[in-house]
């Protein structure tokens, strides 16, 4: 009887970490670029109380054993990195990668990160950096009497300057894949590092070796669809639920138990 409490005690963890990426996902609905998660579950070990093929008799065996299980727990939290929908911002720089690849940002401390955030902007400088003025590399530097940027979807950025009826070609935006992207470490501000799971980086132009072609003037979303979250959080509720309620049933038939009297 005591097992069953902590069976379902198992269970009301696991749920609760399942809510916990369910909210997650509901809370970036919104965020360009992001990417859900989904919790998975393994069940933990059993008790064998009677091997299967045991013999019942001189010339026979047990078909079947007895074995009661212990519960369950996270194994991982997944991350999709499916295509989310395309906005048309007509904002020049604004990019989304159609396909696979991400983006390659500069950190402050020399490492490199990656991103499928498209929503680039000009620092002081005139060099292309995200939200948080963090660098794309490679670098591109936007002359100060630019008129007009344009990016192909090969990644080359061309910009028309003043009294000019020529563009000029600045640079390449050059993407990054991996082989196990769900391996990659969120570290938060729509960026990821790689792992040993993940692999290295594996740069090149894009539209060329599986790398996604780049749309300029377009963020591409977040892949949470409401609905599908919704639900997935009713799942997690009853879940939740039905274990507490098993630990309630428990309670009560040990109270049955205590109670009883010659």
């Amino acid at each position: 009887m005591i097992r069953s409490l902590w069976t379902s005690a198992t269970g009301m963890q696991a749920q609760a970490l399942n809510l916990d990426v369910i909210a997650n996902n509901l809370a970036n609905v919104s965020t360009a670029g992001f990417k859900k998660s989904r919790a998975e579950f393994q069940d933990l070990l059993y008790e064998t109380i009677r091997p299967a093929g045991t013999a019942s008799s001189q010339d026979t065996q047990v078909p079947t054993g007895i074995q009661l299980g212990h519960g369950t727990r996270p194994s991982t939290v997944l991350k999709i990195f499916s295509q989310g929908d395309m906005e048309h911002t007509k904002n020049e720089l604004d990019l989304a990668i159609e396909g696979d690849g991400f983006f390659q940002i500069a950190l402050p401390n020399g490492e490199t990160a990656f991103t499928r955030d498209g929503g680039f902007k000009l620092d002081s400088e005139g060099r292309i950096v995200n939200a948080d003025g963090f660098v794309l590399e490679p670098e591109i530097s936007i002359p100060i009497d630019a008129v007009s940027i344009s990016v192909g979807m090969d990644g080359t950025v061309s910009v028309l300057q003043a009294g000019e009826t020529v563009p000029t070609e600045v640079g390449t935006v050059e993407l990054a894949r991996f082989v196990n992207s769900a391996g990659l470490i969120s570290m938060g501000k729509n960026l990821y590092i790689p792992s040993e799971a993940s692999g290295d980086e594996m740069t090149g132009t894009a539209g060329e070796d599986g790398l996604g072609s780049i749309a300029q003037g377009f963020l591409e979303m977040s892949n949470v669809t409401v609905v599908e979250e919704m639900v997935s959080m009713i799942t997690a509720q009853r879940a939740y639920e039905a274990n507490s309620k098993s630990i309630q049933t428990a309670d009560e038939m040990l109270a049955l138990a205590n109670n009883v009297k010659r």
